[in-house]
């Protein structure tokens, strides 16, 4: 039998699934936390993954890492790490994202340059800041990785004295902020100013099919992607699907033919990891705030989803505005969260509990309006991550979305992806294989809308109250 593995190095854990290669069947799986905060030490990220796949990776034939996107991870000339990497959601470089807009001529100029707009979470602020806040760093970097970069290097045996050329894919290059899709290439125009004037190297971008090398005991290792790309793999998403994805973050995004370029910055224009495109909006707060607003309550997520149950929709009018961590869609890097329409009849734990259900999915809701904006029809919204475990939030998703939910059976969709394309890379075959799909729930839009649409104006009433 012909194994594959895929690896999920999100922002919270590394997740290891080995499949068989032929039929995506699992057979085995691991898992291992990551060290909490918004900078974290590469080689914790190495460790998880070892620790992970500890007896998992003996005998697999190939294998694939998609990681979470847009940090920065700067090596020195010997390889060393200089500082610890920068995740996406480390929100310092927000006034080097509004730098870099204006030293472009605008958002048009960037949308037209790289499909997306610089914003807090992007590579190519956090080198801005880099080179700011940490000139003598930003002089020793001598290459510029993202995360699934930096484990594919370590995989082909990078770290130990040894520096292969280091290599990405066209999914993850195309959240850097300095690889153009639409082009295929990078912009070092960009990357020279958002440094300041430096020139680090940046990795080889290689094709969906393509081999980044072997590891040091012969296993061949595929090219990776990041982890929005990768669960769009392991989904076999198709046109006009659409997937929201509810985990750290929240992100809504569909496959499509042609890149995207939204001046407007709400929408990324991401490649994909079989050829295509994959417009994307990306939110930094989903699931967490479910799980904070428990706290709150002082219950645990199973009983906030019992009394969120019990609040009629809508909320009795109470409104959350879910920005905890401050927000990228709206950009908002310095927003914090907020109760809206509170009366004393409406002060009760299940009225702010639904709240929170309801918020959340009004703020994904939000991110699937602007995809329908840039074109993007959705034919079902397909939700998976944490969140998409709860029935209720499904049901809720159904009425604010206005289309069909549909609930994929539950899986390491990203991990999934990841051995899919170690497959593909080892079959040398013109197309990914072909992985059976399940779903376990289908939840049709309801017919009088009139309640969903409610519900989203009252949300809409609050954040402009707020924020214009």
């Amino acid at each position: 039998m012909t194994t594959v593995a895929g690896v999920d190095s999100s922002t919270q854990s590394c997740k290891v699934v080995v499949c068989d290669a032929d039929s995506g069947e699992i057979l085995g799986r691991g898992q291992a936390p990551h060290p909490e905060g918004t900078e974290v030490a590469p080689d914790a990220w190495w460790d998880a993954l070892c620790a992970a796949s500890a007896g998992l990776l003996d005998h697999v034939d190939a294998i694939a890492v998609a990681g979470q996107q847009h940090g920065l991870v700067a090596l020195d000339a010997a390889g060393v790490p200089v500082r610890d990497a920068l995740l996406w959601n480390d929100v310092r470089s927000a006034g080097a994202a509004e730098e870099l807009i204006a030293d472009l001529g605008g958002p048009q100029a960037w949308a037209d340059a790289v499909g997306s707009v610089p914003v807090a979470a992007l590579t190519v602020a956090k080198l801005r800041w880099l080179a700011d806040h940490e000139p003598e760093l930003a002089d020793r970097t001598a290459h510029i990785l993202l995360p699934h970069d930096y484990l594919t290097w370590r995989l082909r045996g990078g770290g130990r004295g040894r520096i292969p050329a280091p290599t990405t894919d066209r999914g993850d290059a195309s959240g850097t902020g300095y690889w153009s899709p639409a082009f295929g290439r990078y912009r070092e125009d960009l990357l020279t100013l958002a440094s300041r004037g430096r020139r680090p190297a940046l990795p080889r971008v290689l094709g969906p099919d393509e081999s980044a090398g072997r590891t040091p005991s012969g296993t061949l290792v595929a090219a990776g992607t990041g982890d929005n790309a990768g669960a769009a793999l392991g989904l076999g998403i198709a046109e006009g699907d659409v997937v929201a994805s509810l985990g750290t973050s929240g992100t809504v995004f569909a496959r499509a033919g042609r890149p995207a370029a939204d001046p407007g910055g709400a929408v990324a224009g991401f490649a994909d990891a079989t050829g295509a495109f994959l417009p994307l909006v990306c939110t930094l707060n989903a699931a967490r705030v479910l799980t904070s607003t428990a706290d709150l309550l002082g219950v645990d997520l199973p009983t906030l989803e019992s009394l969120a149950a019990r609040a009629p929709a809508g909320a009795d009018g109470v409104v959350l505005l879910p920005y905890l961590a401050g927000e990228r869609t709206p950009n908002l890097p310095r927003a914090a969260g907020s109760l809206h329409g509170l009366r004393p009849e409406a002060m009760r734990p299940a009225t702010v509990a639904r709240a929170a259900f309801e918020g959340v999915l009004c703020h994904l809701a939000d991110a699937l309006d602007h995809l329908t904006g840039i074109g993007v029809t959705p034919r079902r919204v397909l939700l998976i991550g944490g969140g998409a475990r709860s029935r209720l939030i499904a049901l809720i998703a159904a009425q604010v979305f206005g289309v069909t939910v549909t609930i994929p059976e539950p899986a390491e969709y990203v991990a999934l992806g990841a051995a899919r394309q170690a497959a593909w890379a080892l079959s040398g075959a013109s197309r990914p294989p072909s992985w059976p799909a399940r779903s376990v729930a289908e939840i049709p839009a309801p017919a009088d809308a009139a309640t969903g649409r409610e519900i989203r104006a009252e949300y809409r009433r609050a954040r402009r109250a707020l924020y214009g």
